[in-house]
């Protein structure tokens, strides 16, 4: 039997018990995920129903505009992305509960929002129009969608117009698809949704037989969502702001979008 004396002993208790409070003291209170190779992991909702921004593909990975985005500004500003699928309504609740880290999902910069949550300088210009049937030529702005059943996504700001214009009846939907499916079914009168969407749902031949009315609606801005205040909030409008001088974000938009992207502010408030 080996013996150990007393104060040796004592020594390596200490010792041992205080590297343990420091492993339990990192792991619980580190200030956020790790990646293995010492970088922050951010967790960020998106929802993936809404190509060309957010989608799953055939391999059930996910692709996208913002979800290419995302990823370039975490390699700009030195961290890793892990994406979670969420519904859109629940996106916000999650950043205000801080089950996640950050958000993307084409979610446009509005004072309301603003007011729960802290929003990345604007990353994308965008706006609402009015989908109809490519028949249809009696809907050309808001004012003649009066008496009418529309679409929309619900929890967006589509949905939000779609309350003013004195429609007989407002269908709500998960996701822009299937409320642009609607139409297509003939059951609503028009869908009103953020335009690149339902250009690109158009241009894809997934959603067949509809066309946009008249002009765009609004002059809208996505931003990144994140908790109000996050300290995270630095290191995404640094690595955005990186990308949008290098060349990385015009690389991304001609992927998606096949044309050179506009001009934005600083600020969409």
């Amino acid at each position: 039997m080996i013996r150990i004396p007393r104060s040796r002993f004592l020594r390596l208790f200490v010792l041992g018990f205080v590297s343990l409070i420091c492993a339990v003291t990192f792991t619980a209170c580190g200030g956020g995920t790790t990646a293995g190779s010492g970088g922050t992991v951010l967790k960020v909702a998106t929802e993936p129903a809404f190509p060309p921004f957010e989608s799953q593909a055939a391999n059930g990975t996910l692709e996208g505009f913002d979800i290419d985005l995302f990823k370039a500004i975490g390699e700009a500003s030195g961290f890793t992305v892990e994406f979670q699928s969420l519904p859109f309504d629940g996106i916000i609740p999650a950043l205000q509960a801080g089950t996640v880290d950050g958000a993307i999902s084409s979610i446009t910069i509005t004072k309301e929002r603003a007011q729960t949550v802290s929003f990345s300088r604007p990353y994308f210009k965008a706006g609402l129009a009015i989908a109809v049937q490519s028949a249809n030529t009696d809907i050309q702005d808001l004012a003649s969608l009066k008496g009418k059943k529309i679409a929309v996504q619900i929890g967006t700001t589509g949905a939000s117009k779609a309350k003013e214009v004195g429609a007989t009846e407002v269908r709500t939907f998960d996701s822009a698809p299937l409320a642009l499916q609607e139409l297509t079914n003939g059951n609503v009168d028009a869908v009103i949704n953020d335009a690149p969407v339902t250009l690109y749902a158009i241009k894809s031949g997934n959603i067949p037989g509809i066309k946009v009315a008249g002009k765009l609606l609004t002059e809208e801005f996505y931003g990144i969502a994140l908790p109000k205040d996050s300290p995270n909030l630095k290191k995404v409008n640094d690595g955005l702001t990186t990308i949008l001088g290098n060349g990385k974000y015009e690389e991304i938009y001609q992927k998606w979008f096949g044309t050179k992207p506009p001009a934005l502010p600083e600020t969409a408030l």
